[in-house]
């Protein structure tokens, strides 16, 4: 599975402790709509920039024991990433998309010819930040969670869940599957109290999913149905610099990804992104200057 994220109040008492809770509530909703302005803007800003930019990412695919110890040889991978926008539609805005090119499969260079495995990151996957844009932030419900601490910065604390009523969607190429499960995710966001920038987005689903193996996916003997039990990820962000010109910007340092199936063929994956070796284009395709990590 890659990765691309109704309360019930009972009034009784005093007519005092009423107004104190819608007061509370009020609070809570102009917080939340401060938080998603700063966000917005320090995301809207990471795209005006991130379309000059590739990353080498290292990844590893490491099998795990049912007490989630690693199992097994881990399989590693190296690709350039960078960030590009998707065409829109008449009814939807363009979106922006995380675009890989794998470059090396357990120390060896690869070729157009080399399939990629089941577990290995799609060359195209949704830009988790699009959440924070206003023409996607719709589909999501958020809730003030308060203020903490993150990276050694005083962080805006936001909870979020999806509210779409899109369907499932299953997809079979050969025996891999890829689902996407829009209904069905919510996560916790830590931004910079100050500048909006995203320090830490992680995520889960909300529960279980079972699905029917196809008719033509199924081996002889094999199970007739599947189940995510788990999905979590965790994406942290660090301020990376630039010079010549001069520029700070907050970007993806790491990811981690832990799956749990059943009856699938790897029932548990801990998958980690490591992100290094940012590189800056201007207009005429000439690179700048090596990042200095601070």
């Amino acid at each position: 599975m890659n990765w691309s994220r109704n309360r019930c109040v009972i009034v009784l008492g005093a007519l005092l402790a009423g107004g104190a809770s819608v007061s509370a509530q009020s609070a809570d909703g102009r917080q939340v709509d401060l938080a998603l302005q700063r966000i917005g803007a320090s995301v809207e800003r990471y795209y005006s920039r991130a379309q000059t930019m590739v990353a080498d990412v290292r990844v590893r695919v490491q099998p795990m024991r049912r007490d989630l110890r690693p199992h097994g040889r881990a399989r590693r991978l190296l690709y350039e990433t960078r960030m590009e926008w998707a065409a829109g539609s008449d009814d939807e805005a363009p979106e922006p998309v995380i675009v890989r090119d794998l470059l090396e499969a357990d120390g060896r260079p690869t070729g157009p010819g080399d399939d990629l495995e089941c577990s290995d990151p799609k060359l195209v996957s949704a830009e988790p930040l699009a959440m924070f844009l206003p023409a996607w932030r719709h589909d999501f419900s958020f809730s003030w969670a308060g203020r903490d601490r993150e990276a050694g910065r005083v962080a805006m604390v936001l909870d979020y869940r999806t509210r779409s009523e899109e369907s499932p969607m299953i997809d079979w190429d050969g025996p891999c599957v890829s689902i996407d499960l829009p209904g069905m995710r919510r996560g916790r966001v830590w931004a910079d109290a100050e500048s909006g920038d995203v320090l830490r987005l992680d995520e889960h689903l909300t529960g279980m999913f079972e699905f029917r193996v196809p008719r033509e996916q199924n081996r002889w003997g094999g199970p007739l149905r599947m189940v995510i039990e788990r999905a979590d990820s965790s994406i942290r962000y660090r301020p990376v610099r630039f010079s010549d010109p001069d520029e700070t910007l907050q970007l993806p340092a790491s990811i981690e990804l832990m799956t749990l199936w059943r009856n699938a063929a790897s029932k548990r994956l801990f998958i980690t992104h490591v992100f290094s070796n940012y590189r800056r284009f201007d207009t005429r395709s000439r690179i700048l200057s090596n990042t200095r990590v601070p």
